[in-house]
């Protein structure tokens, strides 16, 4: 997993529709010794239990791609 850098998260945090701090605050808490698979679990966990919109989730995930595509 690669660290994603404060560019790339404003890159997806600023989009329009996006709960920014949601997805600036999943991100940077990306475990490096976790595995896609375990962020992807507390995705769908957080965004039930905060009621996150359709393209927050989409922002959060591709910065979970980027982290883990390397």
């Amino acid at each position: 997993m690669k660290m994603l850098t404060s560019h790339e998260i404003e890159k997806l945090a600023g989009r329009k529709g996006i709960r920014r701090i949601a997805v600036e605050n999943f991100l940077m808490s990306l475990c490096p010794d976790g595995s896609p698979g375990a962020a992807y679990l507390n995705l769908d966990l957080d965004a039930k239990l905060y009621r996150w919109n359709a393209e927050t989730k989409k922002a959060i995930t591709a910065g979970i791609r980027l982290a883990y595509s390397h």
